[in-house]
């Protein structure tokens, strides 16, 4: 984590920043700049299902990419972020067309970005694991598997979470 330790990032961290470019490009700027071959986009609906359909398109871009190395990790820190979206998305009094959760993974190589946005304000807030209770471990996984994790504050309200691989090749 890119921003003091576990239970203390209140402020976004740029996914602009982790990738050293200056943080007035902005999460925006970085989603409208790559080509669409170097972008998947996946809207799901707040439901359970929506996790396993998220590491399916995770697993099969990365793939296509030749980044399949890092299949296994992207699509566990997939699952985390698409699970917290789902359980924040409903409460927010923002939908998009009932699909308000959209998974994006964007190819900046060396480095291949997974980002899940939502409509919900709420801020990710990491706990210290607990690894006996079954909730809690979520954004230690994803600091855990990713290069770098953060979240962005959206143009048009919510935010997304973002978690950065570079291949090992």
């Amino acid at each position: 984590m890119t921003a003091g330790g576990i239970g203390t990032m209140l402020e976004p961290v740029s996914a602009a920043h982790c990738l050293e470019v200056t943080r007035e490009v902005g999460f925006q700027k970085l989603l409208r700049s790559t080509g669409r071959e170097d972008t998947t986009t996946c809207p799901l609906r707040p439901q359970a299902d929506s996790v396993k359909t998220a590491r399916d398109v995770t697993r099969s871009t990365l793939r296509r990419w030749g980044f399949e190395q890092i299949g296994d990790d992207a699509a566990l820190v997939v699952s985390e972020l698409v699970t917290n979206a789902v359980r924040y998305a409903p409460h927010s009094a923002r939908h998009h067309d009932g699909h308000p959760i959209v998974l994006m993974l964007l190819r900046l190589a060396p480095h291949v970005l997974l980002a899940v946005s939502d409509p919900s304000d709420e801020i990710p807030r990491p706990k210290e694991p607990d690894f006996v209770s079954e909730n809690g471990r979520g954004l230690y996984i994803v600091e855990t598997y990713s290069t770098c994790w953060g979240w962005d504050v959206l143009d048009e309200g919510g935010k997304a979470v973002w978690a950065l691989f570079r291949s090992p090749s």
